[in-house]
C-alpha cells in the first residue's frame, strides 16, 4: 500500500528511495515492487541513469479513493492508543510518509488525538459503550476546530459554551473529551454531551501539548480528590507486583527502607475501608502511617482474635 501510494504521489521512484521512505532494506524493497507486478497492477521498471519504477501510463488505483476521513480511521489504529502489535503499528506510521500532502496532516492528528486508559475509576462496573456524539467530537479533534458544546452536568442542568476540542480519552467504559474553555482546560464525559455543532475557528492549543501527558496530570488530580487518604507502608520487595495489580492508581512506590523493604503509599477514601482492604496483607506490609488506619488495623486484628483464636488453641 505504502509502495502504491508512493508511486501515484511521485510517478516515480526507485529501490533505494522506497527503501529509504519505509525503512526497509532495498533487497526487500526490489521485492515488493516485483511482487506489485505479479499482483497484476501495472507497474514497470525504467533502466539506466534515471531509471525507476512507473505505473504505466500513469494509472491510478481504487488506493487512491482514499478519503480524508478513510485516512484518518486507518492511522488511529497506529496511534498511543492501540491495542494493534507493535509491528501493525510501525507499517502504519511509515504508511504516513507516502500519503498525500492533503490528508498527511489529518492522518498525523488522528494518530495522537485518541488515549486510552483501560483503569476503571475505582469499583465503577459501568457498561461500555459509544456515546452517540464520539465520532464528530473526534472529527472536531482531527480537523482543529472549535464546536459549540450542549453539555448536561451530574445535577442535570443543560448548559451550552464553545470549547476548543484537544483530544479523546476511553477511561475504562467511559470516553471524555479534554477541552480548552474560557475558563481553562477541563474534561467533559461525552455521554453527557446533549449536542455538538462544529464551528470554522480553529482551535487554540500549545504546541507542546501533549494528550497522553495531559491526561496523566487530570486523572491524578481527579484520583486524589476521590481518595483524599494516604496510608503509607513498608512492603517486601517480591510483593510490589501484588500491590500494583490490587490498587492500580492509587499506588505509588518510592525507594528502599534501610531493611530492604519497599517504601510505598495507598490512597482510599476512609480509614475503615482501606484498612480492610490492607488486613489481608499483613505477611509483608507494615502500614506505618496514618495512626486512624494503624487503630482500624488492630481493631480489626482484636476482631479477628475474639472470634477465631479458640480455634488456634484448641488445634
Amino acid at each position: 500500500m505504502a509502495i502504491l501510494l508512493l508511486l501515484q504521489h511521485r510517478g516515480q521512484v526507485t529501490a533505494p528511495e522506497v527503501a529509504r521512505e519505509l525503512e526497509i532494506s532495498e533487497r526487500t524493497a526490489r521485492r515488493d515492487l516485483d511482487a506489485l507486478g505479479t499482483a497484476g497492477v501495472p507497474v514497470y521498471s525504467v533502466q539506466g541513469r534515471g531509471g525507476g519504477w512507473r505505473l504505466v501510463g500513469g494509472a491510478r488505483t481504487d488506493l487512491s479513493g482514499l478519503t480524508a476521513g478513510e485516512a484518518r480511521a486507518l492511522f488511529l489504529a497506529a496511534g498511543p492508543a492501540s491495542s494493534v502489535t507493535p509491528a501493525v503499528k510501525a507499517a502504519l506510521r511509515k504508511l504516513v510518509h507516502a500519503l498525500p500532502e492533503p490528508f498527511r496532516a489529518q492522518a498525523e492528528a488522528a494518530a495522537s488525538s485518541l488515549v486510552m486508559d483501560p483503569q476503571r475509576w475505582g469499583s465503577s462496573r459501568v457498561e461500555p459503550r459509544l456515546p452517540c456524539f464520539l465520532d464528530q467530537l473526534q472529527d472536531a479533534v482531527i480537523r482543529g476546530v472549535q464546536v459549540r458544546l450542549g453539555y448536561v452536568d451530574r445535577e442535570r442542568t443543560e448548559t451550552e459554551r464553545t470549547v476548543h476540542p484537544l483530544g479523546i480519552v476511553a477511561k475504562g467504559p467511559s470516553w471524555y473529551l479534554v477541552a480548552n474553555t474560557e475558563t481553562g482546560r477541563r474534561t467533559f464525559r461525552i455521554d453527557r454531551v446533549s449536542s455538538v455543532d462544529p464551528t470554522t475557528e480553529p482551535v487554540h492549543r500549545l504546541d507542546d501539548f501533549d494528550l497522553a501527558q495531559s491526561w496523566r496530570e487530570i486523572a491524578d488530580e481527579v484520583e486524589r480528590k476521590r481518595t483524599p487518604l494516604e496510608a503509607r507502608a513498608l512492603c517486601a520487595p517480591h510483593r510490589i507486583g501484588v500491590l500494583r495489580l490490587g490498587f492500580g492508581a492509587r499506588l505509588e512506590v518510592g525507594g528502599s527502607a534501610s531493611d530492604g523493604r519497599i517504601e510505598v503509599v495507598i490512597r482510599g477514601n476512609d480509614a475503615r475501608k482501606l484498612a480492610g482492604e490492607l488486613a489481608g496483607l499483613v505477611d509483608y506490609l507494615e502500614v506505618t502511617d496514618p495512626p486512624e488506619v494503624r487503630t482500624q488495623l488492630a481493631a480489626i486484628g482484636d476482631t479477628l482474635v475474639a472470634r477465631y483464636g479458640s480455634q488456634r488453641c484448641d488445634s
